[in-house]
């Protein structure tokens, strides 16, 4: 077992720190912006929901075959460190296009941009923390990048807040000069993730690395496919975030307000999910992802049934414990899962086929929201309920179907 020593933060790799600091950095940026930017489309260009959702889906969608691809080709070339590098690259200088947007569609395109670079870095950059970790330490990691992940998010969205704030107060529509500024401070954090990461990351190599299949899913084995599955269920259900912004100023909350919410939202993010990678570490992963995925449950039936402000203060705070539970253990679950040589494929195809879901997902919880065309939705709570019961049909295949893993603790 696993000495105390061992399990300090301050004695993770250096690799897990300078990709959670990058982590941070990208964060503080984008999340100065991709709060914003639903508001900034319903608000300011008057897009309806069912096509905000088809532009959040198609994003996701993007990304998603080339995180497959980047994972893939990671474990060929054996290298995680510069694909990440580009992918955060790509982000970083999309960013600015945002400032000229003037369309829905303009705004589409540059979303899309910065999901490539999303594509192109996830999973490089999950296989490197991977690499770099000890099987035993490996939830505490991937746990700490989520910290550090939301950290930045807490500091980009109280930036957003303050110049909210100061540019036209408790206004329930953000307008297009906030926007605007906005964007340009954005740039500043964005830049120095791609440096820190340049310069700070070591490049990993895997001592009996083979050569790197074709991407077969029957390669990965049977319990990472059954997981996959199982994921995919509870995806579906697992919309775009931006429908709990819009759910949020439905329920009468301001935009400055709504900041203040995602704020406390990465707070509880960053407190809790070192802690909650470390308890994977020591009682499995699976259940502590069945714990997650029940408080995810509550919380969008939570919101499909909410009728004041206050009910959303309360529900984004309880959405940063499923967070801290559920996001970095099944990180850390899918490493324990496959074979060390195929960690970037897998990590690739986990991220791929969740993004791939995004669009469906985001899709159909526009639709129940506001409906198409002639088809009238069943209003604003349908998303969240539709969500919750998926969540909870996931939960209970998840406990049934997918075996306890016994993994290296010492």
């Amino acid at each position: 077992m696993e000495s105390e020593q061992q399990t300090k933060i301050t004695d993770l790799p250096r690799n897990v720190w300078v990709v959670g600091i990058t982590s941070f950095f990208m964060d503080v940026s984008s999340e100065m912006v991709i709060n914003i930017l639903p508001l900034f489309l319903a608000n300011v260009l008057g897009v309806h929901t069912a096509l905000i959702g088809m532009i959040e889906g198609v994003a996701e969608a993007t990304a998603s075959l080339l995180k497959m691809v980047s994972g893939w080709f990671s474990d060929k070339i054996g290298n995680r460190k510069w694909l990440a590098v580009a992918g955060y690259g790509i982000s970083a200088f999309s960013k600015p296009f945002f400032y000229l947007a003037s369309s829905w569609g303009l705004i589409a395109g540059v979303r899309w941009a910065d999901r490539v670079g999303k594509g192109v870095r996830t999973a490089p950059r999950d296989a490197l923390v991977a690499d770099s970790t000890p099987a035993a330490q490996r939830g505490r990691a991937f746990g700490f990048h989520r910290a550090m992940d939301h950290g930045g998010a807490v500091i980009g969205i109280l930036i957003s807040a303050a110049v909210v704030w100061m540019a036209q107060r408790t206004s329930l529509d953000i307008n297009r000069k906030t926007f605007q500024t906005l964007v340009l401070i954005s740039l500043i954090p964005a830049i120095l993730a791609v440096i820190t990461l340049a310069a700070g990351a070591r490049e990993t190599r895997v001592e009996g690395r083979r050569k790197v299949p074709r991407i077969q899913l029957k390669q990965m084995g049977k319990p990472f496919l059954v997981f996959l599955a199982i994921v995919s269920i509870f995806t579906l259900g697992n919309s775009s975030d931006s429908f709990l912004i819009l759910r949020t100023q439905n329920l009468g909350v301001s935009v400055t307000g709504i900041l203040i919410i995602l704020a406390v939202y990465n707070l509880v993010v960053t407190l809790l999910s070192t802690h909650s990678g470390s308890l994977s570490d020591r009682v499995g992963r699976k259940r502590v992802i069945i714990g997650g995925w029940l408080v995810y449950a509550v919380i969008y039936l939570g919101f499909g049934l909410a009728h004041e402000a206050w009910h959303a203060w309360a529900l984004y705070a309880a959405y940063g414990v499923y967070y801290s539970l559920a996001f970095g253990t099944a990180n850390a679950m899918v490493a324990d899962l496959v074979p060390v040589e195929m960690r970037g494929t897998a990590y690739g195809t986990y991220h791929a086929v969740i993004g791939l879901l995004a669009f469906p997902s985001s899709l159909i919880a526009g639709i129940l929201w506001q409906g198409v065309g002639r088809w009238a939705g069943f209003g604003p709570s349908a998303p969240f309920l539709f969500g919750g019961g998926l969540a909870l049909l996931a939960t209970i295949l998840l406990a049934v179907y997918m075996p306890t893993l016994k993994y290296e603790t010492s």
